[in-house]
């Protein structure tokens, strides 16, 4: 019986903020990418299978930690031009579904919500593994989610033609994961 509840047993994991990165990249005047990245997130999985295949998965970003390491462009995609951070302050993510290719690649299946907006967005994750962290002796799972979401889905900088800046942004998410303790 103990056996039995402990295999059943929930386990919360959460991103290390020094060892995570959710960024982005754009194109800009069809010649150029720029990136950038959310400095301000935390992202959780909960799950009762070590190979995650029942994982939810949740993610929240403060929208105003936006950082393309140019600080006139980034209150500018603070404003209500695009993200209107004042109002739309977080950005959220909320898995629906995960779907296995192997063991160590698959699918996550979501809903991004942000900017007043919420629409579904298919994500491909490559799951590298664990270990034992020697600086904290935790155990540490490491992700990589990649995916493009076009932002006039999410009315983002509507004055902008895709000429300017691309239509398709691409997602790359970078994580490290410890159980919550």
């Amino acid at each position: 019986m103990l056996i039995t509840l402990a295999a059943s047993a929930q386990t919360t994991w959460t991103n290390d903020p020094q060892h995570s990165r959710l960024g982005f990249v754009v194109k800009h005047l069809l010649i150029s990418e720029v990136d950038g990245r959310f400095a301000d997130f935390n992202a959780t999985v909960t799950t009762s299978k070590p190979d995650y295949s029942d994982a939810k998965i949740t993610l929240t970003a403060k929208v105003a930690s936006i950082d393309t390491d140019v600080d006139p462009r980034d209150n500018h995609l603070r404003s209500a031009d695009f993200f209107d951070a004042e109002k739309y302050p977080t950005m959220t993510f909320k898995s629906t579904k995960l779907v296995k290719i192997n063991a160590n690649k698959g699918y996550i299946y979501g809903n991004l919500i942000f900017h007043g907006v919420t629409k579904p967005i298919k994500l491909y994750a490559t799951f590298f593994g664990k270990t034992t962290n020697p600086m904290n002796n935790r155990t540490t799972a490491g992700f990589q989610v990649k995916g493009t979401l076009k932002r006039t889905d999410y009315n983002l900088g509507p004055k902008f033609p895709d000429a300017i800046i691309s239509n398709n942004v691409q997602i790359i998410a970078n994580a490290e994961f410890s159980p919550d303790k």
